[in-house]
């Protein structure tokens, strides 16, 4: 098996590659950015990528987004992502067209070399390894949080997002404004937007209408 492993912490870099020799698996190359990941995959076509998320410049995402650009370039390219940080909207592109030869695992959470070697090889051979914790997350984020909503409720929160008051919005719906109120009271609630000094819950509230209303569209 041939490895090109991308990781910006040059202790991590090498110790992954000291348990790969160990056993007998080549790292063809070992990088620190996407950008360098992407010209070792062309050079070297590997059997499998092993790649943290986060790395320079900016530290985000430009690993996974580099293993995604890779994986795009080389269909079927088996991809093993180990980092800190579940990256919820790429990890779900990732695994968008299957879960073939793809691998997704929380660096605190791999407590066991032959755990991690087995993830490897599953990988490599066109399985797939993804945490638990990863999945979870990745449900959580892709749910629409308006799905809690009742039909009412949703067109309060839009009559919201138009900028109407509470007396606008009961006059709109007929409604006296303690319905209104109690709309408003059950939709902070359902969309988990505790009272705050700092934040204001309206605007949260219209913030997530917009951004659920964007992702439909």
């Amino acid at each position: 098996m041939r490895v090109v492993i991308a990781e910006d912490s040059v202790l991590m870099r090498a110790g992954v590659q000291s348990l790969l020799a160990d056993v007998g698996i080549e790292t063809v190359a070992a990088v620190a950015n996407g950008d360098d990941l992407l010209l070792a995959v062309r050079e070297h076509r590997p059997d499998l990528v092993i790649a943290d998320v986060r790395m320079p410049p900016t530290f985000t995402n430009e690993g996974l987004r580099a293993a995604l650009a890779a994986r795009q370039e080389f269909p079927g390219l088996p991809v093993l992502v180990v980092s800190q940080y579940v990256e919820g909207s790429y990890a779900v592109d990732l695994i968008a067209k299957g879960a073939a030869g793809v691998g997704y695992l929380l660096k605190e959470r791999v407590a066991d070399v032959t755990d991690f070697l087995e993830a490897v090889r599953r990988v490599a051979g066109g399985g797939s390894a993804i945490d638990p914790e990863v999945v979870a997350q990745m449900l959580s984020r892709s749910r629409d949080p308006l799905d809690a909503l009742t039909a009412r409720e949703k067109e309060v929160l839009g009559l919201m997002a138009q900028g109407l008051s509470n007396a606008a919005l009961a006059r709109n719906l007929s409604v006296t404004q303690g319905a209104v109120e109690n709309h408003i009271s059950n939709i902070f609630a359902k969309l988990s937007l505790e009272a705050s000094r700092d934040e204001n819950r309206r605007i949260r509230a219209v913030l997530t209408y917009l951004d659920s209303t964007v992702v439909r569209t």
